[in-house]
């Protein structure tokens, strides 16, 4: 019967599910907290129990809130008529920091990668048919990455959407070769958003 794992052991395979966080950096972590800050650890450990009991995902867009809809679903000053698509939360904080969409956004929370058996599954697309058939959208952005899984989620998306009655955009090819939304900067990601390729009148 194998030994049950030791509190220290267990907290370096917790740390280990962030991004880019393999076993030493996991392990250099928990000595840090253990070592030099008990107390920071302590008050991550109860914003996390906190955040996993209030942060919920909008029922519009799928972002992440702690109310049944987002501030930006909320804002009546929205353009309801443009919907943007992007992939993850943090896209969306890009786009606003950017100040060049005011229109509404829908967030994928993931990927259409073939080559790692991501399919459809793996997007919601269920919820963005819902969010469709209950609004006034005339135009979708799509604003997915321009890496190899970004460009193939752009592709069934426009696939899917491209016998319904919306224009349907891409943002511009400007922006780097592999470039992630989360790290490009405002004035670039503003550009790609004005000069949007248009996929479907």
């Amino acid at each position: 019967m194998a030994k049950p794992q030791d509190a220290f052991s267990r907290l370096i395979n917790a740390l280990k599910v962030l991004p880019n966080v393999g076993p030493k950096s996991a392990q250099r972590i928990a000595y840090h907290l253990l070592q030099h800050d008990r107390t920071g650890a302590a008050e991550l450990a109860r914003t996390l129990d906190n955040a996993l009991l209030q942060v919920r995902h909008c029922a519009r867009c799928n972002t992440f809130c702690e109310g049944e809809t987002c501030d930006i679903c909320a804002d009546p000053e929205r353009d309801g008529r443009r919907l943007m698509i992007v992939h993850m939360p943090a896209d969306v904080s890009g786009m606003e920091a950017a100040r060049c969409h005011d229109g509404l956004y829908f967030v994928l929370m993931g990927q259409v990668s073939p080559a790692q058996g991501m399919d459809l599954n793996h997007i919601a697309i269920d919820k963005l048919v819902t969010r469709l058939q209950e609004s006034e959208v005339e135009e979708i952005i799509i604003a997915t990455n321009f890496t190899a899984e970004g460009d193939a989620t752009a592709y069934v998306l426009a696939e899917l959407l491209k016998n319904l009655p919306y224009k349907i955009s891409r943002l511009s090819r400007g922006m780097p070769l592999g470039a992630e939304l989360e790290y490009i900067d405002a004035g670039t990601l503003a550009q790609a958003v004005y000069e949007r390729k248009l996929l479907k009148e």
